[in-house]
């Protein structure tokens, strides 16, 4: 389904990052590593890079990497990219900071596993950043899947970080324009948490 997806001339989300990713650039620290979970076409990776963060993409389908390398040489920076399954990955390193931008298509089954994986790939001390739907969404039909149960609540993101110290965690709307994939007003929610330093 990603393959088919991504497998035209535009960049299906477009070529800017995540309009959440740009609120939180203060975070992106020059020189720190960085994750970036089933980044798709690449803008949230190669924003970091462009940051000065040594950036590592996991990405799934074949066509989606290649318009993400395309992106990094056009913009002059180097990103890691892997082709990955995050759902069969063994998580085996830690970065500074893991981000999670729409990746919504892992259902309430995986989601627990998928979670966890990026959980034990943020160093002690390190952040992650989490960008998705709330349930509302589906009633906007601007982007994301159109299950319900795919989406994120507060309660959901603070349960499921209990421990971490949650920095932020709030579900709002807005109107974002990110490529034809995201466009419109939207059901959004935002989580940033530090992994503590013993964990």
């Amino acid at each position: 389904m990603w393959e088919d997806r991504y497998s035209t001339p535009d960049y299906v989300f477009g070529t800017e990052p995540a309009a959440f990713l740009v609120d939180h650039a203060d975070l992106l620290t020059p020189g720190a590593t960085a994750l970036a979970v089933a980044d798709g076409e690449g803008r949230n990776s190669v924003f970091m890079a462009e940051r000065g963060m040594a950036v590592t993409a996991l990405e799934y389908a074949p066509s989606a990497i290649a318009k993400a390398e395309r992106l990094a040489e056009e913009r002059g920076v180097s990103v890691d990219f892997r082709e990955v399954d995050v759902l069969a990955h063994d998580w085996p390193e830690t970065y500074d900071v893991v981000a999670g931008i729409f990746i919504q298509f892992v259902g309430p089954e995986d989601r627990p596993a998928l979670m966890d994986g990026m959980k034990r790939s943020v160093a002690p001390g390190g952040l992650i950043l989490l960008h998705g739907y709330t349930p509302e969404q589906v009633e906007f039909g601007t982007g994301g899947p159109p299950d319900p149960a795919n989406m994120y609540t507060e309660e959901m993101l603070r349960e499921t970080f209990a421990g971490w110290d949650i920095l932020e965690c709030r579900a709002y709307e807005r109107d974002i324009r990110e490529g034809t994939g995201h466009c419109g007003r939207s059901a959004l929610i935002d989580l940033v948490a530090r992994k503590p330093q013993a964990a």
